[in-house]
């Protein structure tokens, strides 16, 4: 809207600090903008940015399209509204009224149904404006719009152009008060919490310093935490903050109150906040925060931050630095995160012992090298280090101290790791326990954090403490599990210490984001946007962006069970008693856990404690991603970036731009581009022969997502070894690896990405861009939808999410990130490139984001046309050339874009040899997805005619003997062969059940055995197809590479939007046979049966056709009058040998003998022929005859009014034709009337007229198509004298049909001379009716006595009505036009 701008007014009422900027921002896009003010310094800022005074609110109004109107008290609304200067004064009816206010929305609902009970239609929208607390929108303004959608919509471009984020909840007015609301609760748990945090850590002599460091880089950070503790701990926030704070969170209880809605921890905050003004004495203001939660707490804060620091990764590097040797390693404790980090030992070449109470999880790790034991004491044998990773303190106390427990059978001068999370309490007690042993036992305290695939990969973060010796003894032990290792000083138990605070603010954390997205769901707010929105405001946590799309999805999988904070929180309070720190958010927060504990949720995912919430206030926070209106959102969105950046990538891709090397899991992934080779084998010396060619791209075929996750990791790793070998050999080719997924997110990642690091190296980032416009696949606000119709349908929504082996339930692409890692990546650290920066900031905006990510960094991309993905592109290459490497991972539209790929028309027959081939098509169908069965039914019902099917038995070639497969094989094979060569299309298809294994391993097994069939009937079939269809990724692949041998081709261009054409190479089976790759997921339902309608011989069977092609190129068509099965013969392989159009005609004589069974000769005939054949039924002189013709199946009539009067001619005419247009049949009629003999029916020569020119324009007007003349020509044999055309009355009727777009036709063109014939097709006859030479060649053949037998005498009489019209087809000029 932003080009609208330029004729658009925008007023202001009040121009605070938040509205200046939205002014200035509409002012930057073009908008008109006045405002009245009373700051005079402000309207003069105001004015020199190109803004306009007003001298008050009603001026404001006048002209003006939209009003932004600050209210920050209700008293304001009369005056400002409706007072004599008020807005309404000057506002226009259809204007937009923007109530920028943060005062009740009972207030601002008044006031709208005020103005709607008024005659002026106005749009109001309440707009509150605040500042992005994110890394994303640090301080960039966002603003949360709400009210009806009507309103919303006409608003939309004025909030767009106004600020850098906009959310718009649909409905109510309001929304904006109620999310700050929501906010504010969140800020104020997370305050009193954070205070908790650095007090119970103080105490624990743990550094305040220390502990936020820590902290602020794990899970319990939150942007309170982050930002507040710094002011804190340096006294630089003073206790009117609390006041403020205070007055804020008794606003939001009073709400709670009146729903009413319980808020537990919200309450308990404010009596903290309250219980620290109560600290601070009379008007003493100045009092430094630190101080008032000294006295609250008890506990010197501001002292323990003063004293000595130290960074606990440098004593870390000391630690491991300085290690002693471990050779074996005792390891107790096999569970989730116990087994990952065992095998991790074993993978660092240590020699393990392992020991759990779960007898197969010992089985299972003797199965990856490690050893078992039978008893904690049998553990220990000559171990150095022993691992504990168990769940609890008991359980911990019984594998040391139990029967059979470890410390009885430990050798000397064992050092001990506990690696579970207990309370420091307990590692103090246990480091003097084991101390008392005599043993010269050590104990290293050691709690880890980072979950089960972190812990696979080494990758912890552990928080270290105990005595220099027991730390260096464990070092490199220590050093193999983690990622991140702090050593923490304060002797043992104060790693502990660090973890418990964690935990503490963790805990709270999904706790208060539970009580905040229950609240806003009891207040009629849409959960998904209300996470959206607190998630770049100042409410935000780690552990909100992390567990509240959990609780939105109602998915409760446990990545950390419920009852782990059961026991985690209940260590806090523990601790927090026995040090004499009064914990009172914590202790709810424990309790609502608990509360959820014993309603039966203890196992489920620990965002289930929302339940608690849900069950009390009787609310649902699931908040599924809604079905959209395509074109609204689309419409919704900022204008693209005006220019276009392909020219750009051409130069960039000239000058120093890496080959893109596209590893493809399956052959859709070339459906964006063109003229660009595929390798299906990936030596090296192919590989580099590509490199030496220099192309901007160039795609090797994996077919990867058929295989399991193992052998798709290993795959791309050996494709990755060749790659860099073939980069050498070339003399160090410079390139970027692309990953081309499903565009509906379906394949192997990250494990696929995760293989290419492993030998490419790290990428300074991922790439993950699904979108794909040819198949409807947009990401929008980081969510991705799939088109259907007008719909946009969030991912996860979709069968496509659903796949048995892929399937997953997030649409959100960070969701979907962290979903598919197993929360090793979480969603919040997912950097983002939304459609605003591409489309505001270009090119140079993405490079410039690309540059600033962190190493490493997960990065996905929105987008929704072909222009942001070019701009992407074009900032991708910028980026490259400034020293960045990614790896993508993407669907096709990426690659089109990155290589600036100019589209061109679509591939058709015409473009190969192949439309002169006689044989049939080869369809191969194995895609399972529901778009795919109903393109096949369409395509069965569209061409029932021509196409025959044979289906194989999934339960035949999957899951029976071997000779049940074969015999099935053999059968579909026999079939084919016999289809293909009499010119059928064959469709050979997986019955559509669809079955699936137990496991997705099992369903991929499946897939694998009904592939391989598919592969074993094409690899058998002899006959060579006119073209190969495979529809579905792993279909195409196999078909391409295992059943026809090719190993390279080159891609044609698309038949299809979004389904690709390859030429196959010459080691091929069928070499240059097209082949079309068909995805299983793309196109509209009729669109398979579109492409072969394309790829058929024949586009099709319509006269009109025939005729107006025959009109553009100047020449004519032979219609030509057939009885029998040798007439139609004869006519049909005359046109296909001469390859020319040609016409089946039907008289009403030879239909009055031949009847149905003649005219479905004739149909069948055309539908098989390799040429545009049509049928006709000729001469329809009664309403009777013509419509039964019309009801069975000819392409066009004949409507032969000749022998009536012109009046009742032209009734007679029109009334056929419009029944026939109804069925879009072409209809030729008569003007004049030819003498003559035809089958019987006889024209006296003083019955005969000539076409009369005047009544001619009249008698185009009924509609009719063609016109068949009388120009001196008659039916049967012309006198001796000649035929006598009149070519001047020709030449007229010509140049009135071509003027009406009517054809004409000459009947009797038996016996015309060339010259004749030629003169008439210059004059614009474009179909001429032969009947009498035919008729002619065939009684000849059949009275000359030569031909006794009837089979000989049937082929003579063929072979002579067909030298006559094949003579005939090279005289109209039709020879070569089909």
């Amino acid at each position: 809207m932003g080009g609208d701008g330029g004729g658009g007014v925008v007023g202001f009422v009040g121009l605070d600090l938040f509205s200046f900027e939205l002014a200035s921002s509409l002012l930057r896009s073009g908008f008109k903008v006045q405002a009245f003010e009373i700051s005079t310094e402000t309207v003069e800022k105001f004015t020199e940015l190109g803004g306009c005074r007003c001298d008050s609110p009603a001026d404001v109004g006048k002209g003006a399209a939209a009003v932004v109107v600050l209210l920050s008290h209700p008293d304001q609304i009369q005056d400002v509204i409706f007072g004599d200067e008020g807005v309404m004064k000057g506002l226009q009816k259809g204007a937009v009224l923007l109530l920028s206010s943060t005062i009740s929305p009972l207030h601002l609902q008044k006031l709208e149904k005020q103005l709607a009970e008024g005659k002026e239609q106005i749009f109001v929208v309440d707009a509150y404006v605040l500042k992005g607390m994110s890394e994303l929108l640090d301080g960039k303004l966002m603003i949360i719009a709400s009210g009806r959608s009507d309103s919303i919509t006409r608003a939309q471009p004025y909030l767009t152009a106004m600020c850098q984020k906009l959310y718009t909840f649909e409905g109510e007015i309001g929304a904006g008060s109620k999310v700050k609301m929501v906010n504010e609760l969140l800020e104020g748990i997370h305050l009193v919490a954070a205070v908790e945090a650095i007090s119970l850590g103080s105490q624990a002599g743990v550094h305040p310093w220390i502990l936020y460091d820590i902290v602020s880089n794990a899970a319990g950070n939150s942007w309170i935490y982050k930002n507040h503790i710094p002011l804190l701990l340096k006294s630089d926030i003073d206790g009117r903050f609390l006041d403020v704070l205070s007055q804020n969170l008794g606003v939001v209880e009073d709400k709670a109150k009146s729903l009413p809605f319980p808020v537990p921890l919200l309450a308990v905050a404010r009596q903290q906040l309250i219980l620290g003004i109560s600290q601070i004495h009379g008007d003493d203001t100045s009092t430094s925060l630190a101080k008032i939660w000294e006295k609250v707490f008890g506990v010197g804060i501001l002292e323990a931050a003063s004293k000595e620091l130290y960074k606990p990764e440098d004593l870390a590097k000391e630690i491991t630095g300085q290690a002693k040797p471990v050779k074996r390693i005792g390891f107790i404790g096999l569970g989730a995160m116990g087994f990952g980090m065992a095998a991790h030992l074993l993978k660092s070449n240590f020699s393990v012992r392992g020991y759990d109470v779960y007898k197969p999880t010992l089985v299972r790790f003797e199965s990856v090298g490690g050893l078992a034991a039978n008893s904690p004491a049998d553990v220990t044998k000559d171990v150095d280090v022993l691992v504990i990773m168990v769940t609890n303190e008991v359980q911990a106390e019984d594998v040391l101290y139990g029967h059979l427990g470890a410390v009885e059978a430990i050798p000397s001068g064992t050092t001990v790791v506990l690696a579970s999370t207990v309370s420091p309490a307990f590692v103090s007690q246990l480091e003097r326990r084991l101390e008392n042993e005599g043993k010269d036992l050590k104990l290293v305290d050691a709690p880890v954090s980072g979950g089960v695939k972190r812990a696979a990969m080494g990758e912890l973060t552990m928080m270290a403490s105990g005595t220099e010796e027991a730390l260096k003894s464990a070092g490199l032990v220590l050093s193999a599990l983690s990622e991140k290792l702090y050593v923490i000083r304060g002797g043992c138990g104060a790693g502990s210490g660090v973890k418990m605070v964690n935990q503490l603010l963790a805990g709270v954390h999904i706790a208060s984001a539970a009580e905040a997205m229950a609240f806003g769901a009891r207040l009629g707010l849409n959960t998904r946007k209300l996470f959206n929105v607190i998630s770049n405001c100042g409410g935000t946590s780690w552990m909100f962006e992390n567990r509240v799309p959990h609780m939105l999805d109602n998915d409760y999988t446990p990545y950390s069970a419920l009852d782990i904070f059961v026991k985690d929180l209940g260590i806090v309070t523990r601790d927090g008693s026995s040090r004499k720190v009064p914990l009172h958010i914590s202790t709810v927060a424990h309790q609502l856990f608990l509360a959820g504990s014993a309603a039966g949720w203890g196992r489920i995912d620990d965002a289930g404690v929302v339940k608690v919430y849900e069950t009390l206030g009787r609310v649902k926070v699931e908040g599924r991603l809604p079905v959209l209106k395509k074109q609204d959102v689309l419409k919704s969105l900022p204008s693209e970036w005006p220019f276009d950046p392909t020219d750009d990538i051409h130069r960039l891709n000239m000058g120093k731009s890496k080959t893109l090397v596209v590893l493809d899991d399956d052959p859709t992934g070339t459906q964006t581009v063109h003229d660009v080779e595929v390798l299906t084998e990936w030596s090296v010396e192919s590989i580099s022969e590509q490199f030496r060619k220099k192309p901007a791209c160039f795609f090797i075929l994996t077919n990867s997502r058929s295989l399991s996750s193992e052998k798709a990791s290993a795959l791309i790793q050996d494709i990755c070894s060749n790659i860099c070998a073939g980069s050498k050999e070339a003399g160090n080719a410079d390139y970027t690896v692309v990953l081309r997924g499903d565009s509906t997110l379906r394949g192997h990642f990250p494990q696929a990405t995760d293989a290419a690091v492993s030998i490419l190296g790290e990428m300074d980032a991922w790439i993950i861009c699904p979108f794909f416009l040819q198949g409807g696949r947009y990401t929008i606000d980081d969510v991705h939808y799939v088109a259907d119709s007008d719909r946009l349908v969030p991912a996860g929504e979709t069968e496509f999410a659903k796949d048995a082996s892929f399937g997953y339930k997030s649409s959100n692409l960070r969701e979907w990130v962290e979903e598919k890692t197993a929360g090793t990546i979480p969603a919040n650290s997912v950097e983002s490139i939304s459609i605003q920066l591409l489309r505001t900031g270009g090119p140079d905006a993405v490079c410039e984001f690309l540059c600033s990510l962190k190493k490493g960094s997960a990065c996905i991309v929105n987008a929704a046309s072909d222009r942001d993905m070019a701009v992407f592109a074009a900032g991708m290459i910028q980026a490259e050339q400034k020293g960045k490497s990614f790896l993508c991972r993407t669907a096709a539209s990426f690659v089109s874009a990155r290589i600036g790929i100019i589209p061109k028309d679509l591939v058709l027959p015409k473009d190969f040899a192949s439309d002169k081939e006689s044989s049939g098509a080869l369809i191969v169908v194995g895609s399972y997805v529901p778009k795919t069965t109903k393109q096949v039914e369409e395509l069965q019902l569209q061409h029932k005619q021509k196409l025959r099917s044979i289906e194989i038995s999934v339960e035949k070639v999957a899951l029976k003997s071997s000779e049940v497969r074969a015999a099935e094989i053999n059968r579909a094979v026999e079939m084919a062969d016999a289809f293909l060569r009499s010119g059928r299309e064959t469709l050979i298809m997986s019955s559509r059940e669809l079955i699936t294994g137990k496991t997705s391993s099992e369903s991929l097994d499946i897939n694998s055995k009904v592939s391989s069939a598919l592969v074993e009937v094409v690899s058998q079939i002899t006959t060579r197809p006119r073209y190969i269809l495979a529809k579905g990724g792993i279909t195409s692949s196999d078909t391409a590479t295992k059943a026809l041998k090719a190993r390279r081709a080159l891609v044609i261009g698309q038949a299809l939007a979004g389904v690709p054409v390859w030429k196959l190479g010459p080691e091929s089976r069928h070499p240059g046979v097209p082949y079309i790759v068909f995805p299983g997921n793309v196109g509209s339902s009729t669109a398979l049966a579109e492409v072969v309608k394309s790829w058929s011989v024949v586009a099709g069977r319509s006269t009109k056709e025939l005729l107006l092609n025959a009109d553009n190129g100047g020449y004519a068509i032979g219609a030509f009058n057939v009885y029998n099965l040798e007439g139609i013969e004869a006519v049909v392989e005359a046109a296909e040998e001469e390859n020319s159009p040609a016409i089946l005609q039907v008289h009403p004589g030879a239909f009055k003998h031949g009847g149905i069974p003649l005219v479905s000769c004739c149909i069948s005939a055309a539908e098989q022929a390799k040429v545009p054949i049509s049928v006709h039924f000729d001469h329809g002189t009664t309403k009777h005859e013509l419509l039964e013709a019309l009801e069975l199946g000819f392409d066009s009539v004949m409507v032969d009014g000749s022998h009536l009067s012109f009046t009742e001619n032209v009734s007679y005419t029109k009334s056929i034709t419009d029944l026939a247009r109804s069925k879009n049949m072409m209809v030729e009629a008569e003007l004049g009337r030819l003498s003559g003999t035809e089958d019987g029916l006889t024209v006296e020569d003083y019955e005969a007229k000539l076409t009369n020119v005047h009544q001619a324009q009249e008698f185009m007007e009924t509609g009719i198509d063609a016109l068949a003349v009388c120009i001196g020509n008659v039916h049967g044999k012309y006198p001796e004298s000649g035929p006598n055309l009149k070519l001047d009355l020709l030449k007229e009727l010509h140049s009135l049909s071509s003027k009406k777009g009517v054809v004409l036709v000459l009947h009797g063109a038996s016996g015309l001379p060339e010259k004749l014939i030629k003169e008439c097709i210059e004059n614009g006859v474009r179909k001429f009716n032969v009947n009498t030479e035919v008729r002619k060649a065939y009684m000849d053949a059949l009275t000359s006595g030569k031909k006794t037998d009837l089979v000989d005498l049937m082929s003579a009489t063929k072979a002579a009505m067909k030298a006559v019209i094949a003579d005939k087809i090279r005289l109209f000029g039709s020879a070569g036009k089909a």
